[in-house]
């Protein structure tokens, strides 16, 4: 594999499939900078500081169905704008102590949480259309909703078993969490089922099941953590129902690294999801392991919100940073600076990953045949230690991971031919099978906007 990666990035920031022709962008599609369907106003911290222009951010996951027109895909946007307390310095000019007050009351220290300068704003899915000008245009914004039609919000929930973080709003001013929240990351659609949507939710982590106008149907989150999403003051519940039908040990996902990535089968009868990184199994001590879960489910579709069976789960297992550090980032130093952040079903029991920082990504081929299925096993009893996690040499303990090869590596930094937008989150197959690729703009706090971009040479059309 070294060598491998050695001719591909020999010459410097060289991106370049592998086995492949040169990449090339065939075309490019970015929103109208005044589409009103993204624009979310401008924000100031009342203390001063810079001001921010906010944008929809619509690229946090991306789907593209075989039923689908040729220039159409769907996206997702994740929680709305935020920011923690300690990136105030960089993205408002602000001390964290300034922008993120004490709150004596609730017993919150100054400093300490995350800024949601938009708190009403609602995760929403999104139907794009990319048109011939270079325009993306968007057609559809269905916002998340409670069954009752209420539209929900993308703060934090309340967590016993897993950790989380404090909500502030725009001044800083410390919110209540919110157990009807969603931060919708990845996303695939049903269409054969009334085009309902299955959501990857990063934070508290989870699955969630929505209906065609954006009331969700179910929520399915760790067994065992189902009676956690009250609300922390009122004891209210969640405004739909939550069933712990997921792995018991998915709740020691690190924070805000849930589940960002799904997939789906071409007959709609299985998902895909993978964790973003490593759990912390037993703790925090194992982020720099290379091993993350990827889960099989078997789908029973229901009106009312269907059933979910876990079949399949295998061991993806992240590759050396050095192999991003050879074309230059310089925000890969440890293994737990890598991240998952998108997938996608090729054919039978082949996925594309998204394996990345937010200056590059590398994109995988994996393969499940042949790799260890530990569904039920020993490794998914949360009493077992060593833990699978405390293992980067899983040949020790008879576990095979899933095959994998390097596709290419888009690179956004100078001098990268071609040159990608950064953190890419997004993927699909145009009718061609020329690939799709999607950042996420994060709001547009970082600078960014939405870009979508058809990329020939990756391979896929032969």
């Amino acid at each position: 594999m070294k060598k491998m990666i050695q001719s591909l990035i020999g010459a410097g920031l060289l991106v370049q499939v592998a086995g492949a022709s040169a990449l090339e962008i065939k075309a490019s599609f970015e929103p109208a900078i005044d589409d009103p369907a993204l624009d979310l106003g401008v924000y100031t911290h009342p203390a001063g500081g810079n001001t921010l222009s906010l944008f929809g951010g619509a690229g946090s996951g991306s789907y593209r169905g075989p039923g689908d027109a040729p220039n159409i895909i769907w996206t997702v946007g994740d929680r709305g704008p935020n920011f923690t307390c300690g990136a105030a310095p960089s993205v408002l000019g602000l001390t964290a102590e300034v922008a993120c007050p004490a709150d004596p009351e609730r017993g919150v220290a100054a400093g300490v949480g995350r800024i949601y300068p938009r708190p009403d704003y609602a995760p929403s899915i999104y139907q794009l259309r990319m048109e011939k000008s270079g325009l993306l245009k968007v057609l559809k914004v269905i916002p998340l909703r409670n069954i009752d039609g209420t539209p929900i919000s993308g703060l934090l929930n309340p967590q016993i078993t897993g950790t989380t973080e404090i909500p502030r709003d725009g001044a800083g001013n410390v919110l209540d969490q919110d157990a009807s929240a969603i931060d919708a990351e990845g996303v695939v659609r049903l269409p054969h089922f009334g085009g309902r949507f299955f959501i990857g939710e990063e934070n508290a982590t989870g699955l969630v099941e929505v209906a065609s106008d954006g009331r969700i149907l179910k929520r399915f989150v760790p067994a065992g953590t189902e009676n956690e999403y009250t609300h922390p003051v009122e004891g209210l519940p969640a405004g739909y129902p939550i069933e712990g039908s997921l792995p018991e040990l998915l709740a020691k996902r690190r924070i805000n690294r849930g589940i960002e990535s799904m997939a789906v089968s071409p007959d709609f009868r299985f998902l895909y999801f993978i964790v973003q990184s490593p759990l912390d199994n037993p703790n925090t001590t194992v982020r720099d392991t290379p091993n993350i879960r990827l889960y099989k489910a078997r789908l029973k579709a229901h009106p009312k919100g269907s059933k979910i069976e876990v079949v399949g789960e295998w061991v993806y297992q992240l590759d050396p940073v050095s192999i991003l550090q050879n074309v230059g980032v310089t925000d890969a130093n440890r293994v737990r600076d890598l991240r998952i952040s998108e997938m996608m079903w090729l054919d039978k029991e082949r996925l594309l990953v998204i394996e990345r920082t937010d200056q590059a990504t590398a994109l995988y081929e994996i393969d499940l045949k042949g790799a260890t299925n530990i569904a039920g096993s020993e490794w998914d009893d949360p009493l077992t230690i060593p833990t699978l996690e405390q293992y980067p040499d899983l040949s020790a303990v008879g576990v095979k991971p899933v095959g994998k090869k390097l596709r290419f590596i888009a690179s956004s930094l100078d001098g990268a031919e071609p040159q990608f937008a950064e953190k890419l989150e997004g993927l699909g197959l145009t009718n061609q099978k020329e690939l799709i690729l999607i950042n996420d703009d994060d709001f547009g706090i970082t600078g960014q906007r939405i870009r979508v971009d058809i990329v020939k040479g990756s391979g896929f059309g032969r």
